[in-house]
């Protein structure tokens, strides 16, 4: 992880471009990944962890209604923490984070494991969905950010 967060701060700088998280289940894992890098100050701006609905609505304005419908773990719920996200931090690149990193809370529909990354950078938005297998936590928190950090390298690349 430590190569990929390096390759991002270096091409980040290199394009001039910022980046903003907003995340929930690795509750600080990606900001973490990438400011461990030296010189991350100059492309990295803001990182909220919006672990509870109530951040979700309050600080990212997500609706309420989305969030009764969908649940909190939902492409639409991923959607618009990416969406707001951009729109409060005005970077280039914004990422979010959403999901059940258990061991409990999962359900049939929404196993622990279930997780959703969203990406904006200019009009293109982009949410994935990924069912880790690893049920245990720090597993899937690790391999969320790993993802992350994948998706954030395409897009820039």
């Amino acid at each position: 992880m430590r190569k990929l967060s390096q390759n991002i701060v270096r091409l980040l700088t290199k394009k001039r471009l910022k980046i903003s998280f907003a995340e929930s289940c690795t509750g600080g894992l990606l900001s973490s990944a990438i400011t461990s890098v030296n010189n991350s100050s100059k492309v990295f701006t803001i990182g909220l962890v919006t672990y509870s609905n109530q951040s979700k609505i309050d600080i990212l304005k997500v609706s309420k209604n989305i969030i009764k419908k969908h649940g909190a773990v939902s492409y639409d719920v991923c959607f618009f923490m990416v969406k707001n996200l951009n729109k409060i931090s005005k970077t280039d690149i914004s990422v979010s984070i959403t999901g059940i990193a258990g061991p409990k809370g999962g359900t049939k529909k929404k196993p622990v494991g279930l997780v959703f990354i969203g990406i904006k950078k200019g009009n293109k938005t982009i949410v994935r969905k990924y069912l880790f297998k690893n049920k245990k936590r720090i597993s899937i928190q690790r391999t969320t950010v790993k993802k992350a950090l994948n998706l954030i390298l395409n897009f820039i690349k």
